[in-house]
Order: structure tokens, then C-alpha cells, then sequence
């Protein structure tokens, strides 16, 4: 099922996290901020949203990364009940897709519930003082590959958010499909 994100609560400081990451490593915000800014993606290996736009999340990590914005990902999802978004699994993607970014995996979902994660994909972009300035989508892809010359919505944002420190006002909230959440 479809689900779609909030609206940006700008100036928001996340919650803390050290989460174990696919290439071995363990990770906090502070590590993984660059210079410039940070995004932290919500996504799962399984769900079509996040498949489908694969290339494009890739394409735009490595062009923010140039401009000192640093990039992860983290995955919430159940693994019991969807055992294609396994930590095994997890770091199997993160492998064959060439992954230029951490892959965190965030076995308690607390992280996803501190942070309101709606959807996957889901992106949080902060600013240099990791105060939230973007909570939209990536473009307008949706499941599908995205419109020929489709304006890189998340690019563009966290673009301005390095230089200028603020995010654009109009954003478009990302929609995915829902985390899979384990029963309380």
C-alpha cells in the first residue's frame, strides 16, 4: 500500500543513532555528515518505488557527495515478515548495486519511529547544522522511471540547502510504499 510522506518540519534535529552499516561498520550522524550537509534515505531492497528508482538514488548520491553533502541509507523493514530485506539480503544489494553510500540497518525500527519514516523511499535532507530543510521526493518517478529530463527534486534541494543552508519552501512529499512494521 501507497503511503506518502509529512511535510517538512524545517529546522528539525533528528535523533541520534550508531547503527550497524552493510560494509562492516558501525555509524552516527556525525560520521556520516559531509561539510555540506547530509540525506538519510528510508528504503528496503523489496519494494518497487525504491527499485525502480535505484539508479537515479545512486546517480544523485554520488553528485551530492561531490558537493560535500554525505549520503545513507537505512532499512527498517520487518525482516522476519519480509525476509528479502534481511541484513544478509541488505548487504547482498548494497554489493551488487555498487552502493557509493552506508547501507544502515536498524533492526529495532526505533530510528524509522523517532524519525516519522512514512514510506520507502522516504528522504530526510539537513542543512550543515543537521537541521532538516528538505522532506520531499527524489523526482517525479514514482514506480516508473521517471519523465524523460525530470527535474532532480532531492538534487536540486539539497544544492540549494549546501550553498544557501535553507531549503526550497515547495516540496512534493515522496510517496513509497509503507514500512513494514512489526507487531507491538
Amino acid at each position: 500500500m501507497a503511503n506518502t510522506t509529512v511535510i517538512c518540519d524545517f529546522g528539525w534535529k533528528p535523533t541520534g543513532f550508531r547503527l550497524p552499516a552493510t560494509d562492516g561498520k558501525v555509524y552516527d550522524l556525525e560520521t556520516l555528515a559531509g561539510h555540506a550537509g547530509l540525506v538519510v534515505m528510508f528504503i528496503c531492497n523489496h519494494c518497487p518505488y525504491v527499485l525502480s528508482a535505484l539508479e537515479r538514488i545512486i546517480e544523485d548520491a554520488r553528485d551530492l557527495q561531490s558537493l560535500g553533502v554525505g549520503v545513507a541509507a537505512i532499512c527498517s523493514n520487518d525482516a522476519q515478515t519480509y525476509p528479502e530485506d534481511s541484513f544478509e539480503a541488505m548487504t547482498r544489494m548494497a554489493e551488487t548495486q555498487g552502493f557509493p553510500f552506508p547501507y544502515l540497518h536498524d533492526e529495532s525500527q526505533q530510528i524509522a519511529r523517532d524519525w516519522q519514516a512514512a514510506c520507502t523511499p522516504d528522504f530526510f535532507g539537513f542543512n550543515a547544522a543537521l537541521e532538516l530543510q528538505y522532506r520531499g521526493r527524489l523526482d517525479a518517478g514514482g514506480k516508473k522511471s521517471g519523465p524523460h529530463r525530470a527535474q532532480r527534486e532531492l538534487f536540486e534541494a539539497m544544492r540549494e540547502i549546501a550553498a544557501t543552508g535553507r531549503g526550497p519552501k515547495d516540496q512534493v512529499p515522496s510517496i513509497g510504499c509503507s514500512i513494514k512494521w512489526r507487531a507491538q
